[in-house]
């Protein structure tokens, strides 16, 4: 059987202890070992010592050229990492592509971003300001980047796009990376990194990949060092609290739990293209990836008048979705990741249960096509209803994090809205769906401050949109609160999270060849 190795200060390592099982989810067949123990603080001496200077002698433009590279290699691998996806994450073709073809095009934007900045090292912060008696002495923001390790915690359900799009903004900035992908499905970072390595284009030092348990490696954390997790709130707080995290004030960057609202204004007609818009989202945010989605649809705001159409119309489109074996080509939604996740899933409905009722598919029973009776990880897509938006603690205060949804109740007023979506204590999106530009001037002030990303859906956009569950890196991928505080993606903003901003006083020549150069 396959043993996952990690790829270390150079070079392809295997573990001392065997520290779990990868599995198809569909059929539970073993599919490789991923093994623990190794030598995490000297990996960590290699990115500072060999990576971190690498990196930082070459320019943005040269930085961004290598991303292009790695780009190419994932689109050149492209059939490959689906196959994988699709047997070790229970992902369909589709939600492979998903994440293999986001990852590629997060890659390739920041390819482009390093082109922009060109050759410079140093990155002017805004405009010189006059400091002295004359315009000779000023001061100049700047940013440089970190001379430190940005140290990656990745979630399940993205492995390829996960790791892209945290390495993209780092490797541009100027920082070497570690990452360790989720062990249940692993096969497809381990596969995309030695890819990558094998390529020959990596500066040494500047990726590695820890394959097994994170054993000791955040007592390896320093001052300069960043550290960006993707996963549950309790394994952040967790991660927040570490002795060396708050021994040597690490920045630490988290992406957690998200309760993403879709609001329906009372302006718009199911069958309009605004009403076609909003059902074709929450459908495919139900379904797609599973519901194993951080940006995916949990509560459907409607307006009281509108709820009964509503779930019927959800029920239609839910009732031609065929659950099985996510390598035939009839199935629309696969497995879930882990039995582990296929429990925690079953619980959060029968929590949901107990204050809401049926719209579609009870607790999630279903017999899957194509696979063995009594196999696989499955839990077919779950609808629930609320007409008390305002006092369902259930489907406020957890995620359940699968294909499952509850639709509530609301009048209709924007700040309403706005504040069932303030519910959720801290979102990564919310997407509202109106053809009423005053609903929305109304609206947006008040949901704005409680997510990280709106999405205004309307049919003048209808055409063009990719939808609210998909993360752009040209926008900003975090939110408060729940969504755990933290920023990713966003362009330039994105590269900050892994530079050093640092005020310069000088001679006003000095400060411009300075960032200039």
């Amino acid at each position: 059987m396959k043993v996952l190795s990690s790829y270390l200060c150079g070079a392809w390592v295997t573990g001392s202890t065997a520290a779990g099982l990868l599995v198809n989810p569909a059929t539970e067949e073993p599919l490789a070992e991923i093994w623990g123990g190794v030598d995490l603080g000297a990996a960590m001496a290699f990115a500072r010592e060999r990576g971190g200077p690498a990196l930082r002698a070459m320019s943005f433009a040269d930085r961004g050229q290598l991303l292009a590279r790695l780009a190419k290699v994932v689109h050149g691998n492209r059939e490959e990492l689906l196959a994988l996806a699709v047997a070790n994450g229970g992902n369909t073709r589709g939600d492979a592509k998903f994440d293999v073809d986001g990852a590629a095009g997060t890659l390739a934007h920041y390819a482009a971003l390093g082109e922009q900045l060109g050759d410079r090292r140093v990155l002017g912060d805004g405009d010189p300001i006059q400091v002295g008696r004359t315009a000779r002495m000023a001061g100049q923001h700047v940013w440089v980047p970190r001379p430190g390790v940005a140290v990656f915690v990745n979630a399940f359900n993205f492995p390829a796009w996960g790791i892209a799009e945290k390495a993209a903004c780092a490797l541009l900035a100027g920082m070497p990376v570690v990452v360790k992908p989720a062990s249940a499905t692993a096969l497809v970072a381990q596969r995309l990194v030695e890819l990558w390595a094998a390529d020959g284009d990596l500066p040494e030092g500047a990726l590695q990949l820890l394959c097994g348990p994170a054993g000791d490696l955040l007592d390896h954390l320093r001052g300069p060092d960043v550290l960006a997790f993707t996963g549950s709130s309790a394994t952040a707080a967790t991660l927040r609290q570490h002795p060396a995290v708050i021994a040597h004030s690490v920045r630490v960057n988290v992406e957690a739990d998200s309760l993403n609202a879709a609001v329906l204004a009372p302006d718009v007609e199911l069958s309009s293209e605004t009403g076609q818009l909003f059902l074709v989202d929450v459908v495919r945010d139900i379904t797609q990836k599973t519901g194993q989605k951080c940006t995916a649809i949990r509560r459907v705001l409607v307006p009281a008048a509108r709820a009964d159409e509503v779930c019927d119309a959800l029920r239609e489109r839910l009732a031609g979705i065929v659950v099985g074996d996510p390598a035939r080509d009839d199935v629309r939604m696969g497995p879930l990741a882990t039995a582990a996740q296929r429990r925690d899933v079953a619980e959060g409905v029968a929590r949901l249960a107990e204050a809401t009722t049926e719209v579609f598919g009870g607790t999630g029973a279903v017999t899957p096509v194509g696979v063995p009776d009594g196999k696989g990880f499955f839990l077919g897509p779950v609808v629930r209803r609320t007409d008390d938006a305002a006092g369902c603690h259930a489907m406020h205060d957890r995620e359940v994090f699968g294909p499952v949804a509850t639709v509530a109740a609301y009048r209709g007023d924007p700040i309403e809205a706005a504040y069932l979506v303030a519910r959720g204590g801290g979102g990564l999106v919310c997407s509202a769906y109106t053809d009423d530009r005053d609903w929305v001037t109304r609206f947006v002030p008040e949901a704005a401050g409680h997510n990280g990303r709106l999405y205004l859906g309307s049919a003048k956009m209808a055409a063009q949109s990719p939808g609210p569950g998909t993360a752009l890196p040209h926008l900003l991928h975090g939110g408060p609160g729940r969504a755990g505080g933290g920023e990713e993606l966003g362009g330039l903003r994105g590269v900050e999270r892994y530079l050093q901003r640092c005020a310069l006083e000088g001679d006003a020549s000095v400060l411009k060849a300075l960032i200039d150069a």
